[in-house]
Formats: structure tokens, C-alpha cells, sequence
């Protein structure tokens, strides 16, 4: 059986099509959890607890920092196109603010149009060790300790 050129050149092509197409789709990554609508109008502003939200919702995945009166539910969905970096087509933050006795103050909801670039402080304390090896730095401390602070000689 012999087998032409423009039948090996035609399988090449649609072989290297096949390939190649769905390399250039975009895949779709989901990060967070945010509970549905019909979940978040069960809770009652004024009346439910950390208890009874966490009951109902789950447990959020990230807390209120200096304080724990706020819980938020974040969701971010990212699009990958080839070697690109992954864009942010759609986020979700559901923000629940408790009152000082624990019962729901506040239920909101964001979005990616509500987000705001915050600038971070880049401030770096100087380590002043110019000049100096480390096997130096690490001997330098030998004697710097009395030997009697080891000790309770109460």
C-alpha cells in the first residue's frame, strides 16, 4: 500500500491541529468558598450567633485579624490562557460583622468592581553585619554570657 504525500501532509495537519487548538483554551481555576444566596438569607441580623452562622454557613476560611468580629467567605475564579499569568475574572466576599456578645451585626457582599489596590509599605531594618563573615559573627558570641544566669541560685 502506498501512501502519498498529500495524505501524510493532511494527517500531519489535522494531528498538529488537534494539538494545538486546545492548547490555546482558556482554563478556568476556582480558589474560596462562598455559600449560596438561599444559605445567607437564612441568617438574622440582630438574632443568629457565631454559633448558628457557623451551623449554617461553614466556617469561614479567613477571620478578623486584630479581632474576631468578622468573618469572610472569599471566592476568586482565574483565567489561564498558555504561558500567560492567570487573571482575576470574578471575585465573591461575603462579609459577616458580629457585635462584642458574638450575634450577627452585618451580612455584605462584594465583588471585584469593590476591590482597591492598597499600596504595601516596603521599610526594611538594616542588618548593619557589612564586612563582617558569618563564621565571625557566630564566634563573636562565644563569652558574651555568664555562665551563673544558667543557674537558679535563689
Amino acid at each position: 500500500m502506498k501512501v502519498s504525500r498529500g495524505t501524510v501532509f493532511g494527517a500531519g495537519a489535522l494531528l498538529l491541529n488537534l494539538v494545538l487548538v486546545p492548547a490555546c483554551s482558556s482554563l478556568e481555576d476556582s480558589h474560596g468558598y462562598v455559600p449560596e444566596a438561599g444559605l445567607v438569607e437564612e441568617i438574622q441580623v440582630g438574632i443568629d450567633t457565631k454559633v448558628t452562622v457557623a451551623r449554617i454557613l461553614g466556617r469561614p476560611g479567613v477571620e478578623g485579624i486584630i479581632d474576631d468580629r468578622g468573618w469572610y467567605y472569599v471566592r476568586s475564579d482565574y483565567q489561564r490562557r498558555l504561558w500567560y499569568a492567570p487573571v482575576e475574572s470574578n471575585r465573591e466576599v461575603l462579609s459577616v460583622s458580629f457585635a462584642d456578645d458574638g450575634v450577627v451585626e452585618n451580612v455584605e457582599r462584594f465583588g471585584l468592581e469593590d476591590g482597591r489596590v492598597v499600596a504595601l509599605e516596603r521599610r526594611v531594618t538594616d542588618s548593619n553585619t557589612q564586612g563582617i563573615s558569618f563564621l565571625r559573627q557566630l564566634f563573636s558570641n562565644f563569652g558574651n554570657f555568664d555562665a551563673s544566669a544558667l543557674f537558679d541560685e535563689n
